[in-house]
């Protein structure tokens, strides 16, 4: 048997490392958030009620990302272990139990988008229109998950590995699809018939579909770290499974807090204007040019530390740390001075009505400020991960949007002034970043220990 090398995640200098695993991830996280902005942006060309209408759609699409990320969360911290332990057969079984989880995610979303879609999107409106076009969209995109859950699952598998340039292709692939397909599909063009919401969705799966066929070949082509085979995929290894979904879990939940705080932020929106709706979804997507870069750093840093906390390296984690803070927090503060500085711009491209800039324009700017905590505290979020305590992080997540973000934006939303409650944000914001300090203190006191 080959004996292997020690992985470059424990010999390169860090920062060099960081740059090496992480700026490939945050490449394609942008690609990523283009993709989704051009998105919307096309959408938002049939009529600010398909906006809405995707925007209405979204919580359960991110709960399909929360289940297939989550997961992959999991595959990627035991992979990442294990392979500073040394211990390659683990490594392979976490890798080909990972792919197994993959079908079953699909099947449970297959059923969800067949029987619920349309209830799910009447319990948000009773406009007609909207309702159509959100019916038509959410069951496209759930019945044909395959692609995003494989797409998520083998980018994990590279990205566990260190090899995030090939991630990088597989992602950037698919959303560039996307975004070639969108208005082909949209609106008919080079005689294809126009097919509207229905486009945008289909574009949505086939760049799914298309980045997780290349990322499997990715796989099987370069990544020698891992054996995967159809038979060690079926072949179920309970233990594996268990400890991928204990830290799996708690992500999975953490991301899923995300879907319910969109939808109950739709519900109280809504009660002001379907405007005020389309506003949230438009600044969702624009947030996303600077927290997508942000997780994909987290995404690179998580194999660094879980690796060098196997193989027992603490000054390499130690020095992780400092520099993926830093370089989150600069990477937010440029949002926020953009968010400050040309609201009317960035709605612009969502061909926003007067009554959407009279709205809008406040609600970037008040949402923008705390860009920078937010930053800070996804970065203290990565050791929750890496070391396996992401219930940590799951707490935090649901301090923020559950118990600070949703009562607050309820109650502000009884003085019946909309501008109100975007203030919801920096509060729900700030507490998160102040107990996710505490949390990190804790842990960091806890890992120093255990490597003196």
């Amino acid at each position: 048997m080959a004996v292997r090398k020690e992985n470059k995640m424990g010999v390169l200098p860090v920062k060099k490392l960081i740059i090496i695993m992480s700026l490939p991830m945050m490449i394609s996280m942008l690609v990523q958030a283009l993709y989704n902005v051009v998105d919307s942006i096309f959408v938002s060309q049939i009529n600010e009620n398909a906006l809405t209408a995707v925007t209405l759609a979204f919580p359960m699409q991110n709960l399909m990302i929360a289940v297939g990320s989550g997961t992959g969360v999991g595959i990627n911290a035991l992979l990442s272990r294990s392979l500073g332990e040394k211990r390659y057969d683990r490594s392979d079984a976490a890798a080909n139990m990972g792919i197994f989880l993959t079908f079953l995610c699909f099947i449970l979303f297959l059923i969800i988008g067949l029987l619920f879609s349309r209830s799910f999107i009447m319990t948000q409106t009773d406009n007609s229109e909207i309702l159509e076009y959100g019916t038509t969209y959410l069951r496209i995109v759930s019945c044909l998950s395959l692609g995003i859950f494989f797409q998520m699952t083998f980018e994990r598998l590279l990205q566990s590995t260190g090899r995030t340039f090939y991630s990088m292709i597989s992602q950037a692939t698919g959303a560039i699809i996307n975004i070639i397909f969108d208005p082909i599909l949209i609106f008919g063009l080079f005689g294809i018939p126009k097919m509207g919401v229905a486009g945008a969705a289909i574009a949505t799966v086939l760049g799914q579909s298309v980045a997780g066929t290349l990322g499997l070949f990715l796989n099987l082509k370069y990544n020698s770290d891992i054996n995967l085979s159809l038979k060690r995929v079926l072949n179920i290894d309970g233990s594996v499974i268990k400890e991928i979904y204990m830290v799996g879990v708690p992500s999975i939940l953490m991301i899923s807090i995300g879907s319910v705080m969109t939808y109950l932020m739709n519900r109280i929106l809504i009660v002001f204007s379907t405007t005020a709706t389309a506003v949230f979804g438009a600044y969702f997507k624009l947030q996303s040019f600077f927290f997508m870069p942000v997780f994909g750093l987290n995404n690179g840093v998580i194999p660094v530390l879980a690796y060098n906390y196997g193989a027992k390296k603490k000054e390499r984690i130690k020095e992780t740390l400092n520099f993926s803070i830093t370089l989150a927090v600069c990477v937010m503060l440029t949002g926020t001075v953009i968010f400050e500085a040309m609201p009317e711009r960035l709605l612009g491209f969502f061909n926003a009505s007067e009554e959407m800039l009279a709205i809008g324009v406040p609600a970037l700017r008040i949402m923008g400020l705390i860009f920078p905590f937010a930053g800070a505290s996804i970065a203290m979020g990565s050791i929750f991960q890496a070391f396996s305590e992401s219930i940590y992080s799951l707490i935090v997540s649901v301090g923020r949007q559950l118990i600070l973000l949703i009562p607050a934006a309820w109650l502000l939303s009884l003085t019946g002034v909309v501008d109100n409650v975007w203030w919801a944000f920096p509060i729900a914001e700030i507490g998160s970043f102040i107990l996710s300090t505490i949390f990190f203190r804790r842990l960091m006191k806890k890992v120093s220990a255990e490597l003196s």
